[in-house]
């Protein structure tokens, strides 16, 4: 079961391989995964959800798919997939490319 536990909303900066490509406004939403019955959370379990905006003129092709980074307006950041080119964003926690344990 994955539960709603956060909502993100600002202006941040988009990066690839360290570096700035764009500041974009974001809308994010965080889903956090927990135990049926107890709810407790699954530790690295998570999907992380919503859009970037993306204007007429930018050419965002050679994004989606890459491995991004969005710094948040509060400074913490989040490792996302852009999967369309209209700016729609997703990454999901846990299994062998997302973490140490399985």
């Amino acid at each position: 079961m994955m539960k709603l536990v956060e909502e993100y909303a600002g202006v941040g900066d988009l990066m690839q391989k360290g570096e700035v490509v764009r500041r974009v406004h974001y809308r994010i939403s965080r889903y956090q995964g927990l135990l049926e019955g107890s709810g407790m959370p699954i530790p690295g379990l998570h999907r992380i959800e919503g859009t970037i905006d993306v204007d007429a003129g930018w050419d965002t092709g050679g994004l989606v798919g890459a491995s991004l980074v969005l710094r948040l307006a509060d400074g913490r950041t989040l490792p996302i997939t852009m999967i369309d080119p209209g700016g729609r964003i997703l990454s999901e926690g846990h299994g062998p490319l997302k973490c140490t344990c399985c």
